[in-house]
């Protein structure tokens, strides 16, 4: 299993972001969660298998919102996120 938290930075609040990265994820076998920041960027947190995981990322990078990403910053968690399924939280 993979856990990871990616802070992502650019044009990502305001453009649909987080609904999007939703509908990434159900094409594939992760849980997790996203949501917006104040200063901001948008965080990501997002468990499963390590193929998974990396495959998930790379889509979102792949699709429209990849043009809308300045910034990307990784990091490896513990614990998985507390979440059933893809959510996006307030």
């Amino acid at each position: 299993m993979k856990a990871v938290q990616v802070f992502y930075e650019g044009r990502v609040q305001g453009v649909g972001f987080r609904y999007s990265v939703r509908q990434i994820a159900k094409g594939f076998n992760v849980t997790g969660w996203v949501r917006n920041l104040a200063d901001g960027r948008v965080e990501l947190q997002v468990s499963g298998e390590a193929e998974e995981v990396s495959a998930f990322l790379e889509g979102i990078r792949q699709s429209d919102l990849g043009s809308l990403i300045k910034k990307e910053s990784e990091n490896a968690l513990a614990t998985p996120p507390d979440s059933r399924g893809f959510e996006i939280r307030i």
